[in-house]
């Protein structure tokens, strides 16, 4: 960045790692950034305050061609895990909730059907979503299981041609509303956890016995609406069953391919946070001169500028790995609990140099900050990915 009597200023990439983008890489970074700043922006803090999903958005993101990342074929873009990377770093500099939205639709519903569905199920409904005809979400987290979700208490029973479903879902973002629904139950027969997919009729009605309704209250990601769901002698077709998927295990494998999205969704907020308390240091004048000027206030940059490029190498060593097929479990678990630390730490800073405009929603900062306390829970908290890095450290598993 270039100020205006023409020095140069630190940027939030620091150490110049978009510099070794592909071509490719680049156009999706910059195609999701404008689309962000020019579309998601100028009316993001309206929904938000509303606690309403921006409905009117989902036309431009499907023109992005984004939607379904790294899955080859189906209409999906097979981009690369550095390019996957853009799309939620991009969009969380804006917004976390549509970059929630993105996860979910995008990352775990279409991800669960790459992974777990057959061929023909990847047919049936993988193309509709990628060119968001239907919206799609993940229900995997109960009220009594959300760290321990290995032990979902949801049931499912075989009657003849049908699955029964019987249980309680919780926290599903998207779970009210979704055309597509990958939900797992335990199949009653053998104990083993089972992917269905719930479904809309064309009248728009989901099947007998799914009852959800919208969690209200909440003070982060207040633009995706996150459902409870209560599920009683729900009757879905034996077709519905995700052939892929034969014990938690399998889960596990979708569980780790998204988990790395939510560390870059870590580094964009925090990249926004640093760019806004920047700017806001430079501009704003107490005691006769920029508050930039003091050693304090250039002391917390510094730290927060050297924690952000820690998060973006982290973050850039993962996706290298995963190219490859070399990243493990604890990895990808060392990199989401390191990004959603240092992350939450750089959005608490940046609203604390703006002081009390930091608690504005025009200023941006407190709707990342807010946001990544959910970052910090979803998608495994740190200390489930503590004790994961623990175990891989000694040998010694601290779950039981």
């Amino acid at each position: 960045m270039t100020t205006a009597a023409g020095r140069q200023t630190a940027t939030s990439d620091y150490f110049r790692l978009d510099d070794d983008l592909t071509p490719e890489e680049i156009a999706i970074r910059n195609k999701v950034r404008d689309f962000a700043e020019q579309r998601v922006l100028p009316v993001i803090n309206g929904y938000w305050e509303r606690a309403e999903f921006p409905q009117e958005l989902l036309p431009g993101i499907a023109e992005l061609g984004v939607v379904g990342t790294t899955i080859q074929g189906y209409g999906c873009p097979g981009m690369s895990r550095k390019a996957a990377g853009m799309v939620a770093r991009e969009m969380a500099r804006a917004d976390g909730s549509l970059n929630t939205f993105l996860g979910i639709h995008s990352n775990l519903c279409m991800g669960a059907l790459n992974i777990l569905g057959s061929p023909e199920q990847r047919e049936r409904w993988l193309p509709a979503l990628a060119r968001i005809e239907k919206t799609g979400a993940f229900a995997l987290t109960e009220p009594d299981h959300g760290s321990d979700s290995v032990a979902l208490e949801t049931q499912a029973r075989r009657d003849g041609d049908h699955w029964v479903l019987n249980g309680h879902k919780r926290w599903i973002g998207n779970g009210h509303v979704a055309d597509v629904i990958v939900l797992f139950a335990r199949n009653a027969e053998d104990g083993n956890v089972n992917p269905f997919v719930v479904e809309k009729d064309d009248g728009g009605r989901y099947p007998a016995g799914f009852a959800p309704t919208v969690i209200t209250g909440k003070v982060g990601k207040r633009a995706i609406v996150q459902a409870d769901i209560v599920i009683e002698e729900m009757r879905l077709p034996v077709s519905s069953r995700l052939t892929g998927c034969h014990s938690f295990r399998d889960v596990s494998r979708v569980l780790q391919a998204t988990r790395g999205g939510a560390a870059w969704e870590a580094v964009g907020h925090a990249m926004a946070a640093f760019d806004i308390a920047s700017e806001y240091a430079q501009a704003r004048h107490q005691f006769g001169k920029p508050i930039a000027s003091y050693q304090l206030v250039q002391t917390r940059l510094a730290n927060m500028l050297s924690e952000l490029t820690t998060m973006q190498l982290l973050c850039t060593r993962m996706a290298e790995l995963t190219d490859r097929g070399q990243l493990t479990n604890a990895q990808a678990s060392m990199v989401k609990m390191a990004t959603a630390q240092k992350g939450k730490w750089i959005c608490n800073e940046a609203r604390d140099l703006l002081g009390g405009n930091g608690l504005l929603l025009e200023n941006h900062v407190i709707r990342h900050l807010t946001d990544m306390e959910v970052v910090s829970t979803y998608e495994g908290t740190d200390s489930m990915q503590a004790l994961i890095v623990g175990r891989d450290i000694t040998g010694i598993s601290a779950f039981n």
